[in-house]
């Protein structure tokens, strides 16, 4: 079991292969906003765990081990980040709650998040609920609401004998 730090490093490592083609520890750097001298032990230990292929002054190169554990974790990333940006999360913060998320939710809560997003993005309009959830987060009041009460209210009428 890697742990929340190495499964980031082959997060990085695979969001720069598939940017640039190659990844190098100054772009792990860059990515995780840590010392090189950090990167280089993580790389180190995650060659020794067959995760990757890491060569002084060469570069890393992910392992077929190494890539399925990364293309899991940015599946869930992307997939918590979309989510989060549909309940209107600002951007940054939604990366960065995605990150911590991806770690700590069960497989089984991940893939009905991942059917909520892809329901929601595969509606052919844009819902009105969550246009409605939209004017809920402005207001504090769901626009229904005083909708419902009227109807309700109408039905209470007391009755004349």
């Amino acid at each position: 079991m890697l742990s929340r730090k190495a499964e980031d490093y082959l997060e990085a490592i695979l969001n720069t292969a598939e940017a640039k083609g190659y990844t190098r520890v100054k772009d792990i750097t860059q990515a995780l906003d840590v010392k090189p001298s950090s990167v280089v032990e993580m790389l180190k230990r995650l060659n020794d765990s067959g995760h990757v292929i890491y060569k002084k002054y060469e570069g890393v190169r992910l392992t077929p081990k190494g890539k399925a554990v990364a293309t899991i974790v940015k599946d869930r990333h992307e997939t918590l980040r979309a989510f989060l940006e549909i309940i209107k999360v600002p951007l940054a913060l939604a990366d960065k709650d995605a990150c911590i998320m991806e770690h700590e939710l069960d497989s089984k809560t991940i893939e009905q998040v991942k059917c909520l997003v892809n329901f929601v993005k595969s509606a052919p309009d844009y819902p009105q609920w969550l246009e409605h959830f939209e004017i809920f987060c402005a207001t504090g009041v769901h626009p229904c609401g005083e909708e419902k009460r009227k109807k309700i209210g109408s039905s209470r009428k007391p009755k004349h004998n």
